[in-house]
């Protein structure tokens, strides 16, 4: 009863807030430092650990204490981590040497790495068949591996370059944008085979996928600047709205029943409502900063977290940190 009385403030803060249309607000910045690429955030909201991948290593934050607290290195290329919190691995994407690092989450010490197809990017960890999937960008195809026994057991053939992936366990599926296709990838996470492959018009060129497993939505940002949702039982596209440019990174929180959109040319993140598993509504386009591409959100604090670093400016990598509680520029 408890657990219920708080979502139901949440969700009535929220509703309150898009209201008064001022949701979200600037709450701090943690700055990591260091120069070269950034790309997935990923978060394990049991740990309080925030992942995130910055040149060769993935960089540890604490997201209660807003400090990082270590580092997992000799990840060449590296793209993300994808946690699997039940069994205190990571799986890190190391696209420049085609292989996944499996990582002990408490040592942040690599246990092994496997061998995946050519410049792993998008991971992902499917607590339902508890395996990791590595989505290869430029062999167009899924590695997927047996994370207790850290063992390859299938490769996937995707007919596209994959992008974000999510799943929803209990229906058996894994879903994938092919970015070059504007299409999406539903995958038998038992047959490991591609069992349903849909267009994703008015969209096009998907990067980010975000899901709510609930009501059977996924939620796709477009490089024609539009977030599209989609009902992931069909592929019939149901609904969209109008998102910044340069997006590539989506989230969705179950609690506030709201999608996010980080797009980093316009340094703009579009926060929109589900107001009904058909319809989806713009409550705030939320001003970031240039470059802010990237995002993943803790579902415990509804804060969104998004990675960038100033132009031609060493040393000035950082984490932005937005929530609906009032912070201090």
């Amino acid at each position: 009863m408890k657990r219920l009385l708080s979502i139901i403030s949440v969700i009535a803060t929220a509703v309150a807030a898009c209201q008064a249309g001022d949701l979200y607000h600037f709450i701090k910045e943690i700055k990591v430092g260091g120069d070269g690429g950034w790309d997935y955030l990923s978060i394990d909201p049991s740990a309080r650990r925030l992942y995130v991948s910055h040149a060769t290593k993935v960089v540890v934050i604490d997201i209660d204490n807003d400090k990082v607290v270590g580092e997992i290195t000799n990840t060449p290329g590296v793209h993300g981590l994808a946690p699997a919190p039940e069994l205190g691995k990571g799986f890190v994407s190391c696209g420049r040497e085609n292989k996944a690092a499996i990582v002990d989450l408490k040592t942040l010490e690599t246990i092994s790495k496997v061998a995946t197809g050519q410049n792993p990017d998008g991971m992902l960890y499917d607590p339902g068949q508890q395996e990791a999937y590595m989505f290869n960008g430029r062999s167009g195809s899924a590695t997927v591996i047996d994370a207790k026994a850290g063992k390859v057991v299938a490769t996937i053939p995707l007919d596209g370059k994959p992008e974000f992936a999510q799943a929803d366990p209990e229906a058996g599926r894994v879903y994938d944008n092919l970015e070059d296709k504007s299409e999406v990838v539903a995958i038998d996470t038992k047959k490991h085979e591609v069992v349903n492959r849909w267009p994703i018009a008015p969209g096009e060129s998907a990067s980010g996928l975000a899901i709510d497993v609930a009501h059977h939505r996924l939620f796709l940002g477009c490089d024609n600047k539009m977030m599209v949702m989609m009902d992931d039982t069909n592929g019939k596209v149901v609904g969209s709205v109008p998102i910044g440019d340069g997006v590539d990174a989506n989230a969705f929180d179950p609690g506030t029943q709201l999608a996010f959109a980080s797009c980093g040319e316009s340094g703009t993140t579009t926060i929109a409502h589900e107001d009904s598993p058909d319809k989806l509504t713009v409550v705030q386009v939320l001003t970031t900063q240039p470059r802010a591409r990237t995002m993943t959100l803790d579902p415990k604090t509804h804060r969104i977290y998004l990675a960038t670093g100033e132009r031609n400016t060493p040393d000035s990598f950082k984490i932005l940190v937005y929530g609906m509680e009032k912070g201090t520029k």
